[in-house]
């Protein structure tokens, strides 16, 4: 059983107990269900840079990344630095995260908000609507194809931005369809964490041209979006590059700065 199995097996169980303790009425009920949202899809498509830049205490493949930031001064220190989004991991297990981060982040600015999570059921998608988000990810390796179309139909009904992540042309030809906003591609082996761009630029030939293209993981360098640009990118998803320093505020504006 590889990590991606096991991380759903784990969030199936988590889903149940949330499920049995907040009713969908009550997630309907929060303020911010009714909050307008904001595009990350659009913010991407009108930047320069393309930066989302993500908040994420640690991961499997690199245990502890930084436990000691407070939520809302990351989220700030990257609104002021000029990202286009953040990334907001929810999961706790595996990541260190929750979903009051995205609540604190929400409350702290007003761009486009992802919620990075193993979404695996439709509450997910109400919750992450309840507690401010702009945006949620869909895995397709741990998806079908009828899965993604509801969940993805689901999300744009709440105005909710969807970010389909792919890894290989197989997971690619499974997934499109027109409720999809962007497709990001992961350049880590899920089953190795070994990371590669060529990932990026080999699957970039075959993404329609209707969505937004983002690459994901492995990004730590100018020289790494400068390469992938060509190929006709406009998001790239930095997680680790500014987590790991004591700063990653002052971390993205001087990355981004160097882009322009």
């Amino acid at each position: 059983m590889d990590i991606l199995e096991r991380i759903v097996i784990d969030k199936r169980k988590e889903v149940d107990i949330k499920k049995s303790l907040i009713p969908v009425s009550q997630l309907e009920s929060s303020v911010l269900f009714s909050r307008k949202t904001v595009s990350l899809a659009n913010a991407l498509k009108n930047s320069t840079t393309g930066i989302i830049a993500e908040h994420k205490r640690r991961s499997p493949s690199k245990s502890i990344i930084n436990h000691t930031l407070n939520v809302q001064d990351v989220a700030t220190g990257y609104e002021n630095a000029g990202v286009c989004g953040i990334s907001v991991l929810t999961d706790g297990k595996y990541f260190g995260g929750s979903i009051d981060d995205l609540l604190i982040a929400r409350a702290a600015v007003r761009m486009p908000l992802l919620r990075k999570e193993f979404i695996i059921d439709e509450y997910q998608i109400l919750e992450a609507k309840a507690h401010g988000a702009d945006v949620i990810l869909l895995i397709a390796a741990i998806l079908t194809r009828k899965e993604i179309k509801t969940f993805s139909e689901l999300a744009k009904s709440l105005n909710l931005d969807v970010l389909l992540e792919i890894h290989n042309e197989e997971e690619l030809h499974k997934s499109v369809m027109p409720s999809l906003d962007m497709l990001g591609v992961n350049n880590r082996n899920l089953k190795t964490f070994e990371v590669s761009l060529e990932t990026s630029k080999t699957l970039s030939e075959i993404i329609p041209d209707d969505f937004v293209k983002v690459s994901e993981s492995g990004i730590s360098s100018i020289e790494a979006i400068k390469e992938l640009r060509p190929y006709n990118y406009k998001g790239f998803l930095i997680g680790e590059n500014f987590m790991k320093t004591d700063n990653p505020g002052e971390s993205a504006t001087t990355f981004i700065n160097s882009l322009k």
